[in-house]
Parts: C-alpha cells; sequence; structure tokens
C-alpha cells in the first residue's frame, strides 16, 4: 500500500477548509439530535456526513462499558464499510485518515463519539478518491477536524438519548411495579385490570388503579391519572396511592374520601392535581356507589354485552383544595361488569370527549364477558396499544353466590 507526500496547504485553502468546517457544524447543530432515541441520533449522524460529501458512513456504539459494539446506522455505500470495525486505537480524541478500500483508492475517517471521558461509540466516513492521498494536506486535516467536531456533538445527543431512555425505564418499571400490585378486594369480587403505556419515546404518566378492602364485604375501586409524564408523575402517582389507602382505611363513602384526599393533597403544596375515579361496591346490597374528582365516567357491560355510561357528578381534581364532590348510588348486579378507565383508552386528538365516549359507550361484548374479557376486548376494539396516551383500566364483577342443594 503506498502512500504519496500530501500539498503543503496554501493559507487561502485552510482559511476556506476552517470556514467549510464551522458551516458544516453548525449545520449539524440543525440537523442532528431532533428526535433523542439512540438509534435515530446515529443515524442523524450518518445520514449528515453522507449529505456532506462521504460515499459511505458507518457509526457503531457500545451500550456499555465492556460491551460488544454494535452497528446502529449505515448510509451510503454500505459495501465500503461493512468489513470495517471499531478498533482498539479508535480511542478518546482519536481520528485518522487510510489509503484504500478493496483495492480502490479511499480517504477513511474515524472519530470516537465520546462524552466526559467516555467512549460511547465511533463513527467511520469513507470517500473515494481519484488519488489515496493526494491534494493540499490542510484539505484531509479539516476533514478530519469536521468529522471529530460533529462526532462530538453526536456523543452529547447520544449520552442525552441514553439518559432519557434510563429515566423512562425507571418510571415504567415502578409504574409496572404499582400498577400490577393493586390491593386485595373481597373473594366476593372479581377483577381485571391492565396498564399501557404510551408509544416508544413517550415518557411514563401518572395513570393507576387500586382496590381496597373494606368492612362487611365492600371493596373501594379507584382509577386515577396525575397530570403530567415522567418520572415526577409517577413519584406523584405513588404518593397519591399511599394517601387514598390511609384515608379509605377510616371506611368513609367515596365523596368524602375525595374531600379528605384533596384536603390531604392540597396542604402537602407540591403533588400535581390528579383525577379520579371511586366506585365502592357492596355485593350484599347488590350497589355501587361512585364519586369522582374531575374524571371520566365508568361503563358498565350487562349479561348481553351491551355497554351503559353512568352518569356521575363530576368534582374538580384533587390538589385543588376546593372539594364539592357528590355521591350516586345504583344497581349492580352479578351480571353486570364494571369498567373504570383513564382518558387514555377514549380521548383522541381533535375529537370532542362526546365523541370519544360516544365510542366506547356503543361497544357490544359477548354475552356474558367478565372482567379479564372485557378488559382484553376493550383495549383490541378500542386500539388502546396505539394510545396517543398512557392507559389505565379496572373491570369488576360481584362473584354469584351459589346456594347448596
Amino acid at each position: 500500500m503506498s502512500e504519496r507526500a500530501e500539498t503543503p496547504a496554501s493559507p487561502l485553502v485552510e482559511r476556506v477548509g476552517s470556514l467549510a468546517r464551522l458551516r458544516a457544524v453548525a449545520d449539524a447543530i440543525g440537523e442532528i439530535g431532533a428526535r433523542l432515541d439512540e438509534r435515530a441520533v446515529c443515524e442523524d449522524l450518518a445520514a449528515f456526513l453522507r449529505r456532506h460529501g462521504y460515499d459511505a458512513v458507518a457509526v457503531d456504539v457500545r451500550p456499555e462499558e465492556g460491551a460488544a459494539w454494535v452497528r446502529a446506522a449505515v448510509a451510503g455505500a454500505s459495501g465500503l464499510v461493512d468489513h470495517m470495525e471499531p478498533r482498539r486505537e479508535d480511542g478518546p480524541g482519536r481520528a485518522y485518515p487510510d489509503t484504500e478500500t478493496d483495492g480502490r483508492p479511499v480517504r477513511v475517517v474515524r472519530a470516537p463519539l465520546e462524552w466526559q471521558g467516555r467512549v460511547l461509540g465511533v463513527v467511520t466516513a469513507v470517500r473515494l478518491t481519484s488519488a489515496a492521498s493526494g491534494g493540499p494536506s490542510g484539505v484531509a486535516d479539516h476533514e478530519t477536524g469536521m468529522v471529530q467536531d460533529v462526532a462530538r456533538l453526536t456523543a452529547a445527543h447520544l449520552a442525552h438519548a441514553r439518559s432519557l431512555a434510563a429515566t423512562e425505564r425507571t418510571a415504567y418499571h415502578l409504574q409496572q411495579a404499582l400498577v400490577a400490585e393493586p390491593g386485595r378486594p373481597h373473594p366476593n369480587l372479581e377483577i381485571a385490570g391492565r396498564y399501557l403505556p404510551a408509544g416508544a419515546g413517550t415518557l411514563v404518566g401518572g395513570d393507576w388503579f387500586e382496590t381496597v378492602r373494606l368492612h362487611f364485604g365492600r371493596s373501594l375501586l379507584v382509577v386515577g391519572d396525575v397530570m403530567g409524564h415522567g418520572l415526577d408523575a409517577a413519584v406523584d402517582m405513588n404518593a397519591y396511592r399511599s394517601a387514598l389507602r390511609d384515608v379509605a382505611s377510616t371506611d368513609l363513602p367515596p365523596h368524602r374520601v375525595l374531600r379528605q384526599l384533596d384536603a390531604v393533597v392540597a396542604e402537602h403544596g407540591t403533588m400535581r392535581p390528579a383525577t379520579c375515579l371511586l366506585i365502592q361496591v357492596d355485593p350484599a346490597r347488590g350497589a355501587a356507589t361512585l364519586a369522582s374528582a374531575g374524571h371520566l365516567p365508568p361503563v358498565i357491560f350487562a349479561a348481553d354485552g351491551a355497554a351503559e355510561l353512568v352518569e356521575v357528578p363530576v368534582g374538580p381534581p384533587l390538589g385543588t383544595g376546593v372539594a364539592g364532590y357528590e355521591p350516586v348510588t345504583r344497581t349492580l348486579s352479578p351480571s353486570d361488569t364494571l369498567l373504570l378507565f383513564t382518558d387514555g383508552l377514549v380521548e383522541r386528538r381533535g375529537e370532542d370527549i362526546d365523541v370519544s365516549l360516544a365510542r366506547l359507550s356503543t361497544l357490544r361484548l359477548p354475552a356474558g364477558s367478565g372482567p379479564e374479557r372485557v378488559v382484553a376486548e376493550v383495549l383490541r376494539r378500542l386500539d388502546a396499544h396505539h394510545a396517543e396516551d398512557d392507559v389505565a383500566v379496572l373491570a369488576a364483577r360481584i362473584r354469584e353466590r351459589h346456594t347448596p342443594q
């Protein structure tokens, strides 16, 4: 492999190269990192260098220290970079040209994606040339410098994307742990619940559900939604849930539980507002008492699978200190299945909420559907797995008592 001496760059070439390098970095600021997702950031980098004259670009990342390299993005003629892997020399602050690939004259520039002393990845950029090492040395230096500059910018976005992903995972696992372990209702109540986070890249929110066992065979069903998303919303959701358990243990009716909870949260002063729906189910009386703090009403699916939207007086969200909650009681038979839900189940962007609720209330499920079937059918028919917001649903049905013959 032969090398020819590079021609020293003139002051004019140096100046033009410096300006081109500055312009490239300015362009990169606007074109790389708009999507804070690790793979998307790498794709932005590869596409950027491809647009700036390189015939092939590969970006390799290392998910964690000591892990194997993973190719995250390729742009251009992949055959030029398929065989190129990160080298041990591709460490902090290292970028260098090569001379040929598969017998074809090329210039190869590698630069580490380094952030705070840690190499997160390596970018390899290949440009076909008519001669492997011809041209002024200043041109090559500025090309290498531009790739290094853009790589440093990309590394910052990559670190932020990983930090955001870690926060999302923490919030998701916290919420999954909390929602997956609701309190135990009385055995005379059959329940099913599900929590679905919004799509990829969306932070977990404060949606939750709960059941609280009360005296005399009664159970309190709860669904709530803390305003906002992310770890803070999930933490506040946990605080709401703990406070609710304490207040509900006093065995107050649902509207008074909301009143007490509103006072506790308002006095706390730092928790985000939340909506909440409480339903106290009394199987012995075949009755359900409902109260709402700014939450959407529940649906009852009858034995024939028809849905009925239950009208509930709506008070202000929790945390306002205004109170003003009213109860409503209705009959509930063992053939009825209650469905409580958060707004992510029904709301659609740009659509009136009455239209959204009508979509749910006009569903017709298979006759005799119990809680598990109701939850599964409703989530499927409303395409909740692709909802724009988090979804929490809780279904319950009174267990029918069989008298010994």
